[in-house]
């Protein structure tokens, strides 16, 4: 059976979190189509994982039996969070945009599992072709041709990490404008904010069946 791997960044609960509404509705379709499937679920607000050390860091470019004790546990945390990312099928990210880029805990957790040799430049690597699908909410818009075009680090980055460096086969869902309804200077885009709000969860349920789909067949 298929296994999605789940990973929540927002610092904001269920409702209130507009990258959670999306990856829910995505999960629940997920789960429709494919009820004997396995979601293995991060949340990486509620309970993050380290940040990258030296000792994590180095433990990476030496054969285990010269690990220190200190670089074998760090390094052990990292090999557990690789090999969640090894068992899935798929990957649902949810990551809005804090201050133009991700939340500093899904880097943390991007920094654990982008190891070279073994996730990254590597033909051997066996999350190569995995199918990821990054739902990147943000307050406002960093569309083409918007003013603030030049702010969109988020896809940037996460094109360079997941794609060009760990070789996943990318996908993105991007609910924007979600401060519209909070903002009084943003009122007159809230139409355009519930636009992008319906086709992100319409595009999370698509998405979500057609790979359960895939993968079943």
């Amino acid at each position: 059976m298929a296994t999605l791997l789940l990973i929540d960044s927002s610092v904001f609960p269920g409702s209130a979190s507009a990258s959670r509404t999306v990856t829910d509705a995505f999960r629940k379709a997920w789960e429709e189509q494919h009820p004997e499937g396995t979601v293995i679920y991060r949340d990486l607000a509620a309970n993050p994982v380290p940040h990258i050390t030296a000792d994590a860091h180095s433990a990476g470019f030496a054969a285990p039996d010269a690990h220190t004790p200190e670089q074998a546990a760090a390094f052990a945390e990292r090999v557990t969070l690789i090999e969640e990312l090894e068992q899935a099928d798929a990957i649902l990210i949810g990551a809005p945009m804090y201050n133009y880029a991700i939340p500093s805990t899904l880097k943390a957790w991007l920094d654990n599992i982008v190891l070279m040799g073994r996730t990254a430049m590597t033909e051997d690597s066996k999350v190569k072709g995995t199918p990821v699908t990054v739902v990147a909410s943000r307050g406002g818009s960093y569309a083409p041709g918007t003013p603030r075009e030049p702010y969109e680090y988020v896809r940037n980055y996460l094109e360079a990490v997941l794609r060009d460096t760990l070789a996943l086969d990318l996908d993105f869902i991007v609910p924007e404008l979600t401060m519209a309804p909070h903002n009084p200077a943003m009122a007159e885009l809230i139409p355009l904010f519930e636009a992008s709000r319906t086709k992100a969860l319409d595009d999370a349920a698509t998405k979500a069946k057609e790979l359960a789909e895939r993968l079943a067949a």
